[in-house]
């Protein structure tokens, strides 16, 4: 199992035993369900797959012959509904076990899933399932959303099935119930490569989710994600912190990971406790680890020492951008190193700092070896080493878009504008330095411009976590007579740490100290939490719209 994924890759490495080429070999009618899952139960029926536990201790454990089983007997089960080929089917199961083996089969009908939070409202899915013509859901029974998806059937006449697991409800088909009678083999359906597999609605950071569409070939980009960027080791144990409605799910708890011989490990909760989750890493001896940057900030302000954590071995980060202080912190506690990466829901990974790499506290890392990354300035020109631009990606493979979205469902004039020439434009800006290391800015609306100065919003938050008082800021540019835009901090403080004056004025000679003096925030609020998307992004357009008219001589306190 060591090299199976090798079936679907060619790969080198320099001198230092760092990736340096990479190519995806597809099978034409490659399908991820039949050719990894299936084929690794044949060769290995006995093999871990998924270890799975809940904050209520209840634990299960899955080979990959367990799964290859279930995922026929739901296969067959959805068939009897007539869900087929093409169909869109939503997934709202939480990190319920019931997801590993219901996507599987979808996978296997041909169908396209659409993963979906349970944190989504009766408006929200009403918009998801008008904007990709769902026909079907399948969801937990915790909570309301069962009545959420319920009341929006009302209003969606293509919404036709549904299904629910773990219980009975009117109005839903058992699907636990009705696995128990079902047959247990299922033939193969025949898809193609670019036949479309996933859609995935982004989190809406700037405007309305999109809906971005992928095709069967994707999973296989994430073999460079898993392998050569997380260090997923056969026969270990990984454990990426995501709610499977979003694609980091699909970046650290399945693909790549069972491509490369790794287990994944699940940690079914509503409310993050750092303890909890520190816990779960030392109990079930998790030997890789990924989480977005919030959750380390968490385990640095929470404490991380008292935690056996000897079974860890590697350690990733993506979502955000990573603040230096707690790269520093994290490091001087576990003697780990946090490795960080870049991409987007429409993409897999696009920068990273792979395996074997020296990395840089706060960079991204340098190009995926499987794509074209570049720089490019308004003109789209490329840029120099230390210019900031927006970052752009060409697909290497002869145009073939191997983890790189086919298009935005429904939305054919959003899909054009951000290709441009055989180039993708992904709206976020950076840049890099002398040796090739990239670092974030910041999305490009986000680029505050001030008395002729673009001044990215990271550096100034890095700045500011570094300071014992700030748990969380987000940083934003308000409008401004003389300068066109101030800059303006939102910050949380830590526990122990009270709004004042005295404390805005402490901390914005904190940040004058440290960079440029035109970039400190000339105008500081206190909040008691951020906002942010369903998925946890820090929503900066919602801080710029309500933050309209700010002046510099007020430092706004909200208690």
């Amino acid at each position: 199992m060591e090299d199976f994924y090798k079936r679907f890759c060619e790969e080198a490495f320099d001198e230092n035993g760092v990736l340096s080429k990479f190519a995806v070999k597809c099978p034409p009618d490659f399908n991820y369900a039949y050719d990894v899952v299936d084929e690794i139960a044949r060769l290995e029926p006995a093999r871990r797959a998924l270890v799975w536990c809940d904050e209520a201790g209840a634990e299960a454990s899955f080979t990959f012959e367990a799964l290859r089983r279930l995922s026929n007997q739901t296969a067959n089960v959805l068939a009897s509904y007539g869900i087929g080929k093409g169909d869109r089917v939503m997934l709202i199961l939480k990190r319920h076990y019931e997801y590993w083996y219901t996507l599987m089969a979808l996978h296997k009908l041909g169908a396209v899933a659409v993963p979906a939070t349970h944190m989504l409202t009766v408006k929200d899915i009403l918009y998801r399932v008008e904007s990709a013509g769902i026909c079907a859901v399948v969801c937990t029974p915790d909570g309301n959303v069962s009545d959420a998806v319920l009341t929006a059937q009302e209003d969606c006449p293509t919404l036709e099935h549904l299904f629910i697991v773990r219980q009975q409800k009117a109005g839903f088909a058992c699907l636990t119930d009705e696995l128990a009678g079902a047959p247990e083999t299922f033939e193969r359906r025949p898809n193609s490569e670019d036949d479309p597999m996933l859609l995935y609605f982004t989190s809406g950071t700037t405007g309305y989710p999109k809906a971005v569409l992928h095709d069967f070939s994707y999973p296989l980009a994430h073999i460079v994600t898993a392998k050569h960027w997380q260090n997923v080791e056969p026969g270990g144990l990984h454990l990426t912190v995501a709610e499977t409605g979003w694609a980091k799910a699909s970046w650290g708890k399945l693909y790549g990971q069972w491509l490369a011989g790794s287990a994944v490990m699940v940690y079914d909760f509503d409310k993050f406790v750092p303890g909890d989750l520190l816990r779960v890493i030392e109990r079930y001896q998790v030997t890789s680890f990924c989480a977005p940057p919030t959750i380390y900030r968490f385990f640095v302000k929470h404490g991380m020492t008292g935690y056996d954590l000897s079974s860890l071995k590697y350690a990733t980060n993506a979502g955000e951008a990573l603040n230096p202080e707690i790269y520093k912190r994290f490091y001087e506690t576990t003697g780990l190193r946090l490795m960080e990466g870049f991409g987007q829901t429409e993409t897999t990974l696009l920068v990273l700092n792979p395996v074997g790499s020296q990395a840089l506290p706060g960079s991204m890392g340098r190009p995926n070896p499987l794509y074209d990354v570049m720089i490019v300035d308004e003109a789209g020109a490329e840029t120099e080493p230390g210019r900031v631009g927006e970052l752009v990606v060409r697909p290497r493979q002869n145009g073939k878009q191997y983890g790189i979205f086919r298009g935005y469902h429904g939305d054919d004039a959003l899909q054009e504008s951000v290709w441009d020439g055989g180039v993708y434009h992904t709206g976020d800006t950076a840049y890099f330095d002398e040796n090739g290391y990239y670092w974030y800015v910041g999305r490009k609306d986000d680029i505050i411009k001030s008395s002729g100065y673009r001044i990215g919003p990271f550096e100034i938050e890095s700045v500011l976590m570094e300071h014992p008082a700030v748990l969380e800021c987000a940083v934003t540019g308000v409008p401004d007579e003389d300068r066109g835009q101030l800059v303006k901090a939102t910050i949380v403080l830590t526990a122990g740490y009270t709004p004042s004056d005295d404390l805005a004025k402490e901390l914005q000679d904190y940040v004058r100290r440290v960079t440029a003096p035109y970039k400190y925030p000339r105008a500081i609020a206190f909040e008691k939490e951020l906002p942010k998307t369903i998925s946890g992004k820090i929503r900066r357009v919602a801080l710029r719209s309500r933050d309209a008219g700010v002046k510099e001589a007020a430092v706004p306190l909200r208690k």
